[in-house]
């Protein structure tokens, strides 16, 4: 039992040591990306890739870009989707977008999403959201599930931060 539970604990660590190496890429029509492991969260992963220069916890960034950067509702190329604080997502949620798909469709890449331990360390590529709100304005989205095969639950929107300074 003990030589059983080195074992593991070696595999354990071997993989971790690994993770850096190891990359998957996977792609199924509505999402794509790569299943690495990853200690970003979606905040610093976000600022790396939008520029946008920006700190705190995910929820904070729509104020804190007020009369710094340019918001909005609406998706552009480059810009960052702030979801809002609420009791599933306590800090929000920060992602760029990479693609518009569509007048309701767009592809993020993001960090530090998902359900799980596991599925928290991937870094997202592409992935697809859709603007599930009534009214067409992107209040309310849902993302891809890529192992489910549909898209998820709906979560509030702040807004989008575009990497424009204001003048």
């Amino acid at each position: 039992m003990r030589c059983r539970l080195s074992h593991i604990l070696a595999l354990v660590v071997l993989a971790f040591a690994l993770s850096g190496c190891a990359l998957t890429r996977f792609s199924d029509g509505n999402s794509s990306g790569y299943r690495t492991l990853t200690r970003d969260e979606c905040v610093t992963y976000a600022r790396d890739v939008s520029g946008i220069q920006l700190r705190g916890d995910a929820w904070t960034w729509w104020d804190k870009a007020a009369g710094v950067y340019k918001r909005g509702q609406y998706p552009a190329m480059g810009a960052m989707l702030v979801l809002a604080k609420t009791n599933k997502l306590r800090l929000g949620h920060l992602a760029v977008v990479n693609g518009i798909l569509g007048p309701r469709d767009i592809s993020v890449t993001h960090a530090n999403w998902g359900n799980g331990w596991l599925s928290r360390r991937i870094v997202y590529e592409s992935m697809r959201v859709q603007d599930s709100s009534p009214n067409n304005d992107w209040s309310t989205v849902r993302f891809w599930n890529h192992n489910a095969g549909g898209f998820g639950s709906n979560y509030a929107v702040k807004g989008f931060i575009y990497n424009q300074r204001e003048p």
